[in-house]
């Protein structure tokens, strides 16, 4: 989906499309925003579905944005001041000023994605979910998904999320995975682009190496250390060479995917390997004099992993934290325990005890809490009560002790 997060936004406020807009900072509420309005705009009557009266002049600017929020992601018109998805909102007003912030509506998000899904799956079935606004097709068995090299298929994709949301897509054709994703940010937005097999020296070998979904910016900066720049120079290289330089599995891999290689089917359903949350402070909190505030905070983040454990029928057995201090350096410990859970309190109490087992005397930037090993939980089972007696036979290990300490917690 084209710049997903933002577009939902514009079709609240269509006075908003072509300008500048930055999504992140928070999360919207609709009583909040219909106050403001109407706090602005006295003489008038508001309700929260006529947001598309509201003047321009109204919303907030990223200019002196000081705050700690990132940026969900930017209409087409903010990218091209090199405003980016992740990116801080401080570095971001630095760079598109006049850009508009507006909050992240999550729930109308997920909304419009689980309907453009559908649509999809009626035309497609073999479908993928990749995240809230992407996936994976298969059509090789979809019939006319052959004809014109599956442009008049991606064609009828394109205009029935369109007539059904009032948003674009782009698409990328391709015989594999690696390279459809690729193709897929060829024409953005609402574009179609094709990769045939004879195309790859033509189209994706001239790309740089960071282009490949898989290839970060630690695994860039060594092939920039040794002179490959590009997925074509990495092609040039022999296998062995890169394996010995990069590490055997990598190595390997990258060597494939510069040759366009990759035998992954798109696979229609999958089992998460965890759930988390986190979230980033305003600023930087100390263990001992924020202690009360972090404590909340952690509660929390403990709640919404429980709570969305208990809404998609899982409990887990290892549970973690992640930390980023002030100094940007990460942290993470985890612990497997006896019984699955997906219990808020027990993921507290044992998220807690990860915490003994690290330094906690600098400032925190970053909190973040995790559940991982996880199984269904029978339809007759409550996920916040599971036991390994109501789940299928699985090996388990003893759980993590704690290191003695005598570091305050929050």
């Amino acid at each position: 989906m084209d710049a997903f997060f933002a577009s939902v936004e514009l079709l609240r406020y269509p006075q908003l499309k072509d300008l500048p807009v930055v999504i992140g900072g928070g999360r919207r509420q609709d009583d909040d925003e219909l106050a403001r309005v109407r706090a602005a705009y006295p003489d008038r009557e508001w309700t929260a579905d006529d947001f598309s009266r509201v003047p321009v002049d109204f919303f907030p600017r990223l200019a002196g944005y000081t705050g700690r929020g990132v940026a969900t992601t930017a209409t087409y018109a903010a990218r091209q001041f090199g405003v980016g998805s992740a990116m801080g909102l401080m570095k971001a007003a630095k760079l598109c000023p006049q850009a508009i912030l507006l909050p992240v509506d999550f729930d109308e998000v997920r909304r419009v994605s689980r309907l453009f899904k559908s649509i999809i799956r009626e035309i497609a079935p073999v479908m993928e979910d990749r995240g809230v606004d992407e996936v994976f097709i298969d059509f090789t068995d979809v019939p006319g998904g052959q004809r014109e090299g599956g442009r008049v298929l991606a064609r009828l994709i394109q205009k029935s999320i369109f007539q059904a949301t009032g948003l674009t897509c782009s698409i990328g054709v391709a015989p594999n995975k690696l390279i459809a994703k690729m193709a897929s940010e060829f024409n953005k937005p609402n574009g179609i682009s094709i990769v045939w097999p004879d195309d790859l020296q033509t189209l994706i070998w001239p790309l740089p190496c960071r282009k490949i979904n898989g290839v970060g910016p630690k695994a860039d900066a060594k092939l920039q250390h040794h002179g490959i720049h590009t997925i074509g120079e990495a092609a040039q290289r022999e296998r062995e060479w890169l394996m010995q330089h990069l590490g055997r599995s990598f190595g390997a891999w990258l060597f494939d995917a510069s040759w366009g290689r990759d035998d992954r089917p798109v696979v229609t359903e999958s089992e998460p390997v965890s759930m988390s949350r986190e979230t980033t402070f305003e600023r930087d909190l100390h263990a001992v004099r924020d202690r009360t505030e972090l404590g909340a905070i952690f509660t929390r983040l403990c709640e919404q992993v429980a709570a969305d454990l208990q809404r998609k029928g899982y409990a887990g057995k290892t549970i973690g934290i992640k930390l980023r201090f002030d100094n940007f350096q990460g942290v993470t410990r985890d612990t497997t325990i006896d019984q699955f859970t997906a219990d808020a309190a027990t993921i507290r109490r044992h998220a807690g005890l990860c915490l003994k087992r690290v330094d906690l005397s600098r400032r925190i930037r970053l909190l973040g809490v995790r559940v991982g090993k996880l199984q269904h939980v029978p339809a007759a089972a409550d996920p916040a009560t599971a036991t390994t007696a109501d789940m299928p036979p699985r090996k388990t290990r003893t759980p993590a002790r704690p290191e003695p300490t005598t570091q305050p917690l929050f």
